[in-house]
């Protein structure tokens, strides 16, 4: 492991199945828990950085892409498990999913949601239709290169039911609480395409979210003024006993 300062942090950078991966320490005491950031490690970290200072550790691993094919989400779930393992952390984590981030950490907990405490979802991409489709309001400009890497065409994504609005049921089925943040004027992953789907089938379900929309926001920037406020919602929601 290769050592480096990551905000006053201790943090190392490794190799995961070939990829570029890494783990950061908070700098109080331990509680044994950790969050995953599953895209765009240095993008809005405010929210990340919170979390370590309330003593949980921090990971990412690199992605073959950003559209989360299936045998990117098994390496996830084999990261996950040796996070936990490796580190001597909870079995279960808290995934960061902010944009494509949030195809990821859906699709993660859609297939192992036995790894999942609690969804952290950022503006996320949950209709590929919507994005990067562009077939509905939103405008991306994003299909060219999900087309290339996935080699899925708009007719093939038609009739595709593999999208994180295909797999609410799993989370809902396991009692997977989200927190949401999105904005009301977001053009490249519009939320009434996306996460207002998630927002709605929960709330008549009687899942566990919390939803904040910020109305003149874009997709950018991610989060809340007050990140402290999403890391309150999200340890309320933990299932996890502090270690």
């Amino acid at each position: 492991m290769e050592k480096f300062d990551y905000f006053g942090f201790e943090a190392y950078n490794f190799k995961f199945d070939g990829l570029n991966a890494k783990i950061i320490k908070p700098n109080v005491k331990p509680n044994g828990k950790w969050v995953y950031k599953t895209e765009y490690f240095t993008a809005f970290p405010e929210t990340q950085n919170e979390f370590l200072n309330r003593g949980y550790h921090l990971a990412y691993n690199e992605n073959f892409t950003r559209w989360a094919p299936d045998s990117d989400l098994v390496r996830k779930g084999e990261f996950i498990k040796y996070i936990s393992k490796e580190f001597g952390l909870s079995e279960k984590c808290i995934p960061i999913g902010m944009s494509c981030g949030g195809l990821y950490a859906c699709k993660t907990a859609a297939m192992f949601p036995e790894l999942i405490d609690v969804l952290y979802l950022d503006a996320p991409v949950m209709n590929l239709l919507s994005c990067p489709c562009d077939s509905g309001v939103g405008s991306s400009g994003l299909f060219d290169e999900y087309y290339r890497v996935m080699k899925i065409s708009k007719s093939e994504l038609l009739s595709y039911r593999d999208n994180p609005i295909d797999k609410m049921d799993i989370l809902l089925k396991n009692d997977i609480p989200v927190v949401l943040v999105a904005g009301g004027s977001d053009v490249v992953v519009p939320y009434e395409e996306n996460g207002a789907i998630l927002e709605k089938y929960y709330k008549e379900n009687g899942g566990r979210i919390s939803v904040h929309i910020k109305p003149e926001c874009g997709h950018h920037p991610h989060g809340l003024d007050d990140v402290k406020l999403i890391v309150d919602e999200i340890e309320k929601f933990s299932s996890e006993n502090v270690k």
